[in-house]
C-alpha cells in the first residue's frame, strides 16, 4: 500500500499539472471500488475548478471552487496518473477519468479495487470518519518528542505496532517505520511506553528524515506504485532495513557479520537487526 511518501509524491505531480483548472467532465467506469461511489459523483465534480490538492495521511483532498473535497485513496494497487492530449480508451483497470478544459486528463486505476472515492465538505473534512480519528503529520512542527512521549506513555505495546497506529501518527507504513527504527537503532519489538527522552527524540528525527529522504526518491516502487507521471520512485534502492532478509546490516560493522533479520510482526513483516537495534 502506498504510504506517505508517496502519496505525497502523486499529490505534487498531480497539483503541478492539474491544480487551478477547471474539470470539465468526470467519467466513472463502475459503481463502486472498495465502497460505492456517492450518488451524482460525476456530476457534482463536473464544471467546478480544482483549487487545491492536499494530503492527509494516506489520503489525497482534491478540493473544488464549491466547497466541494474528494477524498481519495490508492489502496493496494492504486494509481493516478496524468496524460495529456487526446483521450485514449480506456486502459485496464481505469476506473475514473477526470478531464480537465486545457486537454489534460487523470486516470485512476485500481485493479484489485481496494481505493475509494468519496465527497465531503471543505468545512466537514476534518470531521468525516475517514480523517477524523487520525494522528498528526509526522512532517509537522506538532510532530516532536514531546508528542510522541505523550502518546507512548503506557503503552505495553511493541514499538513497530504503535508507530503503525494512524490513530497516533498519520501517515506511517511498514516500510517507512521499518526504516526509521532502523535509524534509530530501536528494536520492533520492545514496548512503547519504556523509550524515554533520547531514544524519543532519536526516533522523531528518524522518522522525519526518512520520510524526506523518500519524498526527495519519489517514494518506493513496488508492484504497483508509479509518480503521477508513470514514472517509478526511486526509494527502493536505499532501504537499509526493509526487504533485506539475510543481507549484511549496513550499521554494523563488517566483523560483526550480522544480517537483516525479518519475522511477521502484527501479520506483517519486521526487517531489523538483532543486534543493532536494542
Amino acid at each position: 500500500m502506498p504510504e506517505l511518501p508517496e502519496v505525497e509524491t502523486v499529490r505534487a505531480g498531480l497539483a503541478g499539472a492539474v491544480q487551478g483548472k477547471r474539470l470539465v467532465a468526470v467519467e466513472q467506469r463502475r459503481k463502486d471500488l472498495r465502497v460505492p461511489f456517492p450518488e451524482g459523483f460525476a456530476a457534482k465534480l463536473s464544471g467546478r475548478r480544482l483549487i487545491e490538492v492536499a494530503r492527509r495521511g494516506k489520503y489525497l483532498l482534491w478540493h473544488f471552487d464549491d466547497g466541494t473535497v474528494l477524498i481519495a485513496h490508492l489502496g493496494m494497487s492504486g494509481r493516478m496518473m496524468v496524460r495529456h492530449g487526446p483521450a485514449a480508451a480506456a486502459g485496464s483497470h481505469e476506473h475514473v477519468v477526470f478531464r480537465f478544459e486545457d486537454g489534460t486528463w487523470v486516470t485512476f486505476a485500481d485493479p484489485r479495487r481496494f481505493g475509494l472515492m468519496t465527497l465531503t465538505t471543505k468545512d466537514a473534512a476534518n470531521d468525516h470518519p475517514l480523517l477524523a480519528a487520525m494522528g498528526p503529520e509526522p512532517l509537522e512542527d506538532g510532530f516532536d518528542a514531546a508528542y510522541l512521549a505523550g502518546a507512548f506513555r503506557g503503552k505495553k505495546s511493541p514499538l513497530k505496532n504503535a508507530l503503525m497506529d494512524q490513530h497516533l501518527i498519520a501517515g506511517l507504513g511498514n516500510i517507512y517505520v521499518c526504516e526509521a527504527m532502523f535509524r534509530a537503532r530501536l528494536s520492533p519489538f520492545r514496548a512503547a511506553g519504556s523509550l524515554k527522552g533520547p531514544a524519543v527524540a532519536r526516533l522523531v528525527a528518524a522518522i522525519k528524515a526518512v520520510l524526506k529522504d523518500a519524498i526527495a526518491a519519489g517514494g518506493s516502487s513496488l508492484r504497483d506504485y508509479r509518480k503521477a507521471s508513470g514514472e517509478l520512485g526511486d526509494f527502493q534502492h536505499r532501504w537499509d532495513a526493509y526487504g533485506r532478509e539475510g543481507k549484511k546490516c549496513p550499521g554494523c560493522r563488517p566483523s560483526w557479520r550480522c544480517t537483516v533479520v525479518r519475522e511477521v510482526q502484527g501479520g506483517r513483516s519486521t526487517f531489523y537487526c538483532p543486534r543493532l537495534q536494542v
